[in-house]
């Protein structure tokens, strides 16, 4: 299989809830992770396209916790082998640079 991707991901292997700023609810979990963009395992099927204000935890290169707000475009979706779950692709089209750092920080900091 050719990866066509920006940048390389990496698995979340720890439970990484994500929020649906505008709603307040949780949307799903992480997946695997990239500075451009991030796999996400949803509850519920996400509308094919929509724009998404998205937030999520992630442990800054200084060890400390920072809330990482990112906009999101759904880029693709299918469901998953568990019932009622469906993975999703997203792009990331906004996020501040301060929000950047920390994620390739993670990113960086990431052990397989």
């Amino acid at each position: 299989m050719n990866e066509h991707r920006r940048s390389p991901r990496k698995s979340a292997y720890v439970t990484i809830p994500v929020t649906n700023k505008m709603t307040g609810t949780v949307m799903g979990r992480i997946g695997n992770l990239s500075a451009d963009g991030m796999l996400m395992v949803c509850d519920q099927q996400v509308v094919d396209g929509a724009l998404f204000q998205l937030g999520f935890e992630l442990v800054n290169g200084h060890g400390q916790p920072q809330m990482i707000d990112v906009g999101a475009q759904e880029m693709w979706q299918e469901r998953a082998n568990v019932p009622g779950q469906f993975w999703a692709g997203f792009h990331f089209i906004d996020i501040s640079g301060s929000d950047l750092e920390a994620i390739e920080s993670w990113l960086g900091n990431l052990s397989d």
